[in-house]
């Protein structure tokens, strides 16, 4: 048995925290576009936001305990691992939590609900008896709880009160922020067959999820240059820069298990483009931000 998937730096998956920073940005991309501005409550946004990141990785494993169980050896060595990362995870919250505590003293209640309910989607993306991972629904709800539900939670700091603007502003982001867990369950295809992990992915096969794949890569575009039409957006242009990043996980897709393990980090780096450029079209229009079009001189 291969422990290394387990070690802290591995458990913690630091590519994905592209997630939490790309959604928090938005949050403050929107906000500002509105006319609020708040730098030192943007930070701590965005510390918590990592946070509650890593805590969501850490605990990420910890259904893999009840199949440790019945392997020998090495299994040990992997289960205290497990459980350390555990504690690592439950540690991170904590932390959230503390700064989400002072962040309610300044916003006031509305900012605690969303909160809870943040914090128990975190907790029940793995754990026992929701376990929403191996139910098929990871890819449906981190659209709402990573995407939707933490862009307008940091507008709602920022700006001190809810917009239904923001939540469809958050809509793109949301869409690659599901897009980067199906690429996840797409990698581990054949090992969460094996070991009957339920993804998404695996419930509806290989070929299917592929297709899905391509349809949120599709639906995010379009859903920006929807937003762009309605006024929601000052530019829309400058997510063009960002297709040239569609052609290696497109690509991977179709790659044997072992090359497909490159499909995660790729997807990230193509959410961390596209989450820079989709912030700018937010801010184009904001005075003092610098504006151009690929027509200027």
């Amino acid at each position: 048995m291969d422990c290394r998937k387990y070690q802290f730096w591995r458990a913690v998956r630091p590519f994905s925290f592209t997630v939490a920073l790309c959604a928090c940005l938005t949050g403050i991309a929107s906000a500002w576009a509105a006319g609020f501005v708040a730098p030192d409550l943007a930070v701590l946004v965005v510390v918590a936001g990592v946070l509650l990141q890593a805590g969501v990785n850490l605990i990420n494993d910890y259904a893999d305990l009840v199949q440790l169980r019945s392997h020998n050896g090495t299994a040990y060595l992997a289960m205290q691992l497990i459980r350390r990362n555990f504690q690592a995870g439950l540690s991170c919250f904590a932390l959230a939590a503390l700064i989400a505590l002072y962040l309610i003293a300044q916003v006031g209640l509305p900012l605690l609900w969303l909160c809870l309910v943040g914090l128990a989607g975190a907790l029940s993306y793995t754990l026992d008896p929701v376990n929403y991972k191996n139910r098929g629904l990871g890819v449906v709800l981190v659209f709402w709880l990573m995407g939707v539900l933490m862009i307008s939670g940091t507008y709602l700091v920022i700006a001190g009160s809810f917009s239904l603007t923001v939540v469809w502003q958050s809509v793109p982001i949301s869409l690659q922020v599901s897009l980067l867990l199906l690429s996840n369950e797409l990698r581990d295809y054949e090992s969460d067959q094996h070991d009957g992990i339920g993804t998404l992915a695996g419930r509806i096969g290989y070929r299917r999820a592929c297709q899905l794949y391509v349809l949120l890569l599709l639906a995010t575009y379009a859903s920006a240059v929807l937003l762009w039409h309605e006024g929601l957006l000052a530019q829309c242009w400058p997510l063009l820069l960002t297709l040239p990043a569609l052609w290696s996980p497109l690509k991977l897709l179709r790659a044997e298990a072992q090359q497909r393990v490159k499909l995660t980090p790729h997807t990230g780096r193509l959410l961390t483009l596209f989450g820079l450029a989709y912030c700018y079209c937010l801010v184009a229009a904001v005075p003092g931000v610098p504006s151009w079009t690929p027509f200027s001189g």
